[in-house]
């Protein structure tokens, strides 16, 4: 799920901390992608007639083409990346995973009664809500990595606090993943979209976590003290703050547990604070989440030369794809990650910390680049807003 509405706070009040390019432009960089969301992405993405695309033996091959297709796009444009998988969930999301299952179930029951007498698009809406990432689709995939060369690595609970400590010790250049919660594990830099389809041509989004502190005027505390109160996977959201609520009360009491003695003492009963409430635990696993060290010999990946043979086999006797497609996915796959890559321009040059005075010039340009782009997304809002009361037929 991620945290509700944390990407629109991010776009009103850090623009500067958000970036948008094409894939290319990560060229030369090793990335850490969150397995689940990818596969699950390429479940609901890769669909025939609102099901599962699916072999002549009925088995569900939707996880394995996105895999194998996706990864070779990101491959053939000059990303090395990791596969970061999953482990045991923590405790505290246990609710959360319940009523996901509850969801899934009452999704079943309207995607049949949408078959009898809804329409297309119902019958879509219900059955993407059916998908779940399953064990053996993950077996599966990491079969398939292996057969390909790329390298992944299994986290003892959460894939995003994984990706995380990878790039805070620069394994990898950023963490890949379509779920903000992953900027309070404290990742520098999150990628997303990086694994959706070509077809789609949504543009990589790279958000910088110093600048979104920095737009937002937060210490990493506060950040994450206002992303439990917009709603996480571990806690309910409190009935009636929504974003700007959230934000309101975090700049004006500092922390939750301020917030709380707030709500609490509100004349107007406003909140209702649910009885079971640990946002004292939940934040403890966002700052001390159950990881794997990046000098642990798990986190020491390499890319080797992909098993083409064992792809076909896998992929083309076991699951019926095209042996041609195949073989020539394969050969560039092997081509891509054999050659030698080219640096980035950063690579040749150390980089020099700056001084303090610098950091505050740089932080004073930030802020006078935000606050314009806040004004400028103002008066778009005021221009929408005049537009939409002109009465119709006006000019």
């Amino acid at each position: 799920m991620g945290i509700k509405q944390l990407f629109q706070i991010v776009k009103e009040e850090a623009p500067d901390a958000i970036k948008e390019g094409e894939i290319k432009n990560q060229f030369g960089r090793k990335v850490a992608i969150d397995a689940s969301m990818s596969i699950y992405s390429f479940l609901i993405a890769v669909r025939s007639d609102g099901q599962q695309l699916t072999n002549e033996s009925g088995e569900t091959t939707s996880h394995l083409m996105g895999m194998f297709y996706r990864t070779l796009r990101i491959v053939e444009n000059g990303i090395k990346p990791v596969y970061v998988f999953d482990g045991a969930p923590p405790k505290l999301k246990s609710g959360e995973l319940a009523k996901r299952f509850q969801r899934k179930q009452e999704a079943t029951e309207g995607l049949e009664e949408a078959k009898e007498t809804g329409t297309a698009e119902d019958v879509e809406k219900f059955s993407r809500r059916t998908v779940r990432v399953t064990r053996e689709h993950n077996a599966e995939c990491q079969r398939l990595l292996k057969l390909m060369g790329v390298p992944y690595i299994i986290a003892p609970t959460e894939a995003e606090a994984q990706c995380a400590v990878l790039a805070r010790a620069g394994k990898v250049y950023a963490a890949a993943s379509e779920d903000m919660d992953t900027l309070c594990f404290d990742t520098p830099i999150l990628l997303r979209h990086l694994t959706f389809s070509e077809q789609r041509k949504e543009p990589i989004q790279e958000i910088h976590l110093e600048r979104v502190l920095e737009g937002l005027n937060m210490e990493r505390k506060q950040f994450v003290d206002l992303c439990i109160l917009l709603g996480c996977d571990y806690l309910d959201p409190i009935p009636k703050v929504g974003p700007h609520t959230a934000l309101k009360l975090i700049r004006e009491h500092g922390t939750l547990e301020e917030v709380v003695e707030f709500m609490k003492k509100d004349a107007k009963g406003r909140y209702v604070i649910p009885d079971d409430w640990p946002f004292e635990d939940a934040r403890d696993l966002f700052f001390s989440p159950d990881v794997r060290s990046a000098d642990d010999p798990e986190c020491d990946f390499k890319w080797d030369k992909p098993d083409i043979e064992g792809l076909v086999q896998f992929l083309v006797k076991d699951k019926g794809f095209s042996e041609d497609r195949v073989r020539a996915g394969g050969a560039r796959l092997e081509k891509n990650l054999k050659s030698s890559q080219q640096s980035r321009l950063e690579g040749f040059f150390k980089i020099v910390p700056k001084t303090e005075e610098e950091r505050k010039a740089h932080k004073r340009k930030l802020e006078e680049q935000n606050e314009a782009k806040k004004k400028k997304l103002k008066e778009e809002k005021k221009e929408k807003a005049k537009l939409k009361a002109k009465p119709r037929g006006a000019a």
